[in-house]
């Protein structure tokens, strides 16, 4: 798996995790609904300002969604 899609996966999981719609997890980061759906959907990827405003919201260090998408994309040895 690529890592955009591996950050939407992650960012799906946790967002659902903190029961928001993305809707309710963009008003509170000031950034479009859209943008969250295309997130989720490896359309973009984020600025490191906005990754840390999502974990922000979504009350997790930046240092854990980003090793849940390591450990997605590694390749299995």
């Amino acid at each position: 798996m690529k890592i955009p899609e591996a950050f939407g996966q992650v960012l799906r999981k946790h967002r659902k995790a903190a029961n928001l719609s993305q809707e309710q997890l963009a008003l509170q980061c000031d950034l479009d609904r859209t943008y969250i759906g295309l997130l989720e959907r490896a359309q973009r990827q984020p600025s490191i300002s906005t990754l840390f405003s999502l974990c922000e919201v979504l009350n997790v260090s930046p240092h854990i969604l980003i090793k849940e998408i390591e450990e997605i994309t590694k390749p299995i040895q």
